[in-house]
């Protein structure tokens, strides 16, 4: 596994039309992992799936990464990275991470582009700041 930027990942593969494919995005929580993929165009994602997440269970989770990349001939990893709204990496943020760089320390994803995608102004993480910040 790779890790690269969110410009560098779409730029790429919009340019090599021989290597298209679909990305996975990953909403990493501290017990399940949401799946959505995109569209063969890579312009809107549906959601596709939740694993459960444990730290024995890594190994299992690779393997449905494989078999996904294979039937869904996905070609990156759009990971969720949960700042706070004024930019600072949190405690999900940092548990997001973790479970990355035990993904990537299998070593059975080679091949497989990944990218962090902030997700602060995104709906949820608007709504968490709301809810922490108007108690």
């Amino acid at each position: 596994m790779k890790l690269v930027k969110p410009t560098d990942l779409f730029q790429y593969f919009q340019k090599n039309t021989m290597e298209r494919g679909r990305f996975l995005g990953l909403d990493v929580g501290h017990k399940y992992v949401g799946l959505a993929v995109s569209d063969p165009d890579n312009r809107i994602a549906a959601p596709l799936s939740v694993l459960v997440r444990k730290k024995t269970n890594i190994n299992l989770m690779v393997k449905d990464f494989q078999t996904l990349v294979s039937e869904l001939s996905l070609v990156g990893f759009v990971v969720g990275y949960p700042f706070d709204l004024m930019g600072s990496a949190n405690a999900e943020a940092v548990q997001v991470k973790l479970f990355m760089e035990d993904l990537r320390k299998t070593g059975k994803l080679e091949g497989v582009s990944y990218t962090y995608w902030d997700e602060r102004f995104t709906s949820k993480g608007y709504l968490d700041y709301v809810h922490r910040n108007l108690k």
